[in-house]
């Protein structure tokens, strides 16, 4: 029997990624103005993806995952070059 993958290995789709940023776009947009993480939610999130306020959090939060691992990736090699030559 194959080993039963833990939540935290599991890999995000596309459509995922896509989602996570088009709701950061719209919170980034509306949290400058001055308005409530509750209040974003309430009337620009929630009537087009119909997620919970606590799914609502967890995708702003995913967002910031997602960039720390673009930024561990992004960092310098072995060999000491760009990254583009293969060892």
């Amino acid at each position: 029997m194959g080993r039963k993958k833990n939540s935290r290995e599991k890999k995000r789709g596309i459509s995922y990624s896509v989602r996570v940023e088009k709701i950061n776009m719209i919170y980034d947009r509306y949290q400058a103005t001055g308005l409530t993480n509750r209040e974003i939610w309430h009337r620009y999130i929630y009537p087009v993806y119909g997620i919970c306020e606590r799914t609502f959090y967890n995708l702003l939060k995913a967002s910031s995952r997602q960039g720390e691992a673009l930024r561990i990736g992004e960092g310098p090699t072995l060999s000491g070059g760009s990254g583009d030559e293969r060892v």
